[in-house]
């Protein structure tokens, strides 16, 4: 009796034991949700939908976007942070979420460094300047000097604190030393839509979630980011042809899951991103839309968790005094 009854442990444990290998193994047995921290429409979402396309035909089961805007990115990725690390739930970030944050928001419910399994990098996109289409400067120079000799009586739009349009603008605006009033929204499409409108005065994002309504004629583009123009928006000149060789910011976006993901996973998910960003369907949408795929180099964990660490450590000076001088003029 007793031996039976060992041996029926033992079969239990050896189950215990088995199952969770073989779930592994199996994966993906459903459907995966990809959190995108930001409202439809914006480079990050459209951006992780490509990607969510190409890397469901890799894992054979649909990867499906979850839009969670509000706080700079934050929110959504908190809750990404705080999913369970089964592969289950993915985040498609930005440099905004895991960047900016630690530097903005002193009460972050997550650590961008600590917190998730980097999955890797899925494209880089310069930025472009834009303004409501009746904006009275007729090139780069005259926006630059309208800028200086207005100061806050601009309205400079971005899609919230601590994003890519916020990152992109405090960049040019530190370069040439304008000091704009800043109007803020929950996300670049709302942000994109009043400066279509005429409701605030500029805007700079990827070239990817704007470049429509620069050929379509709705805004007025002035300066892409970088030293070499974009096939996506070929008229607009760059940054370093225009004599501001300091605006150079190129965006990244990428792929996170929770701490804690088991390694097998990780690795088909690894897989699967670089064969979709293998296929030349991937690399031909991104390229349409003014963003490239990262080279072989730069793709999986290691190179992403070495990317963040070095952007969080130079982009903190800057927003840091970014974020203080956002606080004074709130007490004022």
């Amino acid at each position: 009796m007793r031996m039976r009854l060992f041996a029926g442990l033992l079969a239990v444990a050896v189950v215990a034991l088995v199952l969770p290998a073989r779930a592994e193994d199996d994966y993906p047995t459903r459907p995966i949700t990809m959190i995108v921290p930001y409202p439809p429409g914006g480079p990050s979402d459209v951006v992780a939908r490509i990607m969510a396309d190409g890397m469901s035909k890799v894992l054979g089961k649909a990867i499906v976007i979850e839009n969670v805007g509000g706080a700079g990115g934050t929110i959504g990725t908190a809750r990404a942070a705080e999913a369970a690390p089964d592969g289950y739930t993915l985040l498609g970030a930005s440099m905004g979420s895991h960047v900016a944050a630690p530097s903005l928001y002193k009460d972050l419910k997550y650590d961008s460094t600590k917190d998730f399994v980097p999955i890797g990098l899925t494209s880089h996109a310069p930025a472009v300047i834009v303004a409501r289409k009746d904006f009275p400067a007729k090139d780069v120079k005259e926006f630059v000097a309208y800028l200086k000799a207005n100061g806050d009586k601009v309205k400079q739009a971005h899609g919230g604190v601590g994003s890519s349009s916020h990152l992109a603008c405090l960049q040019f605006t530190s370069e040439i030393g304008a000091t704009p009033a800043l109007v803020g929204y929950r996300g670049t499409g709302p942000a994109l839509n009043d400066v279509i409108g005429g409701h605030v005065d500029f805007f700079c994002e990827q070239v990817v979630s704007v470049q429509g309504a620069i050929k379509g004629g709705t805004v007025k583009a002035y300066v892409i980011s970088g030293a070499h123009r974009s096939d996506a928006i070929p008229d607009v000149p760059d940054a370093k042809e225009v004599g501001l060789p300091g605006y150079n910011i190129s965006i990244w976006s990428a792929i996170f899951a929770p701490r804690g993901t088991p390694k097998p996973v990780v690795a088909k998910l690894v897989d699967a991103l670089d064969k979709t960003l293998d296929d030349p369907a991937t690399v031909k949408r991104l390229h349409e839309l003014g963003g490239t795929v990262p080279p072989k180099r730069d793709r999986g964990l290691e190179p992403l968790a070495e990317r963040l660490k070095q952007d969080i450590a130079a982009w903190h000076p800057l927003l840091t005094r970014a974020a203080a001088k956002m606080q004074t003029q709130d007490a004022k």
